[in-house]
C-alpha cells in the first residue's frame, strides 16, 4: 500500500515536471536570449530542415536514445521505451508554449527583462530536471544522456555529466552555421546553461522536494 502511494506521488511529480520544464524550456526560446543547449540545438535543426520544431525535438530524442543504449553498453529495454514515452509529450508541448508565449512580444521587453526571463527559465529547466529525475519513472533522452555519464562515468558530478552531455549539440549547432551561415536562439542564456545548468541541478537534489531521490542502478 504504502509502495502504490509512493509511486502515485512520484508520478504526479513527474506530470508536474514535464509541463514545468517544457514551460521553462519555451520560455527560453522566445527570450531570444539564448535557450538551454539541447533547445537551442533543436532550433537550428529545425530551421535547418524547415521542420516544425516539435516534430524535429521528437525525431531528435529518438537519436539520442539509440546514444544512451550505446553509452550502457547494453539494451535496457526500460530506459530505450520510457525515452521515447517521455519525449512525445515534451516535445509537442515545448511547440505549444513557445507559440503560447508569442503575444507576449518577450524579444520587445528590452535586453535586460529579457535576460531576467532567460534565466527564470533557466532556473525551472533544472529545477525540472532535478525532480522529474528523481521520480524515478522516466527521463528525456538528452537528461539521460547527462545522467548516464554523470552516474556511470562521471563519479556522480552533476556539472561534469551535463557539460558532456552538450559536446553533441554544440557540434550540431557548429555544423548548422557552416550550412545555413546563421545560428538561431544561442546567445547569453546558452552559455549560463552550458556553465551553470549542472549546478543547478545538483543543488534542487538537495533543496527542491528532498524526499525524492535518485537511483543508481547503471
Amino acid at each position: 500500500m504504502e509502495a502504490k502511494r509512493d509511486y502515485r506521488r512520484r508520478l504526479g511529480y513527474l506530470a508536474f515536471a514535464i509541463v514545468f520544464i517544457a514551460a521553462s524550456n519555451a520560455l527560453m526560446v522566445d527570450s531570444n536570449v539564448g535557450s538551454a543547449v539541447w533547445m537551442a540545438s533543436g532550433v537550428n535543426i529545425s530551421k535547418l530542415i524547415n521542420v516544425d520544431y516539435g516534430t524535429t525535438l521528437f525525431f531528435y530524442a529518438i537519436i539520442v536514445s539509440v546514444v544512451n543504449q550505446l553509452l550502457l553498453k547494453k539494451f535496457d529495454g526500460h530506459v530505450f521505451i520510457s525515452n521515447l514515452i517521455f519525449s512525445v509529450p515534451f516535445s509537442y508541448l515545448m511547440g505549444f508554449f513557445t507559440k503560447l508565449y508569442l503575444p507576449l512580444h518577450i524579444e520587445r521587453l528590452g535586453l535586460f527583462w529579457q535576460v531576467v526571463i532567460d534565466i527564470i527559465g533557466l532556473l525551472g529547466v533544472s529545477i525540472g530536471a532535478s525532480i522529474y529525475q528523481r521520480c524515478n519513472i522516466i527521463q528525456h533522452p538528452n537528461d539521460e544522456l547527462a545522467y548516464i555519464l554523470r552516474f556511470k562515468y562521471l563519479h556522480g558530478s552533476a556539472g561534469w555529466g551535463q557539460v558532456f552531455s552538450y559536446l553533441p549539440p554544440v557540434l550540431i549547432m557548429v555544423i548548422c552555421y557552416f550550412m545555413t551561415g546563421k545560428i538561431y536562439s544561442v546567445g547569453i542564456g546558452t552559455i549560463l546553461a552550458i556553465f551553470l545548468q549542472g549546478y543547478m541541478i545538483g543543488k534542487a537534489d538537495f533543496i527542491v522536494i528532498p524526499s525524492l531521490k535518485h537511483h543508481y542502478n547503471l
